[in-house]
């Protein structure tokens, strides 16, 4: 299975460049993974955008409005998607105005990281961790500690 990450606006933090690099780099022995940028703008223009680079994907849209998962269901919800033969999942990652109702009701699904606010470059860290994390459990690696 491919993984798409699409985010609004480049990452300008050092930190978080850095560790999206190192989990780019981690993940590659587990899974192909992209990560596509688009222009920011207002919410009606980011969404749009971010729903024209994920076509033909199995969509989910990162919102504080979305499901909670624990990694566990992550792992599931993974599995599961591979046992249907999903070929690309999107995660879109909108900018600082969120995302269009729109955009929401056009995913598949819709996930919350957390109950708090995370910038977006924050949120992509946390994702790209997660992703990494799910392939480690599924391989039985001892990265995942329970």
């Amino acid at each position: 299975m491919n993984w798409k990450v699409i985010i609004a606006g480049k990452p300008a933090l050092k930190f978080a460049k850095d560790g999206v690099a190192d989990y780019e780099k981690r993940l590659r022995r587990f899974a192909k993974l992209e990560i596509v940028t688009v222009r920011d703008g207002s919410r009606e223009d980011v969404s749009e955008r971010l729903l024209k680079a994920s076509e033909g994907c199995f969509r989910i849209a990162l919102d504080e409005r979305g499901a909670s998962w624990t990694t566990m269901d992550f792992v599931e919800k993974v599995n599961a998607w591979e046992m249907r033969g999903v070929k690309t999942v999107a995660l879109l990652i909108g900018a600082s105005d969120g995302h269009t109702e729109e955009l929401r009701k056009s995913c598949d699904l819709t996930l919350c990281l957390g109950t708090m606010t995370l910038q977006h470059e924050m949120a992509l860290l946390i994702l790209m961790e997660q992703i990494y994390r799910v392939y480690n459990i599924k391989a039985g690696t001892p990265y995942h500690r329970v």
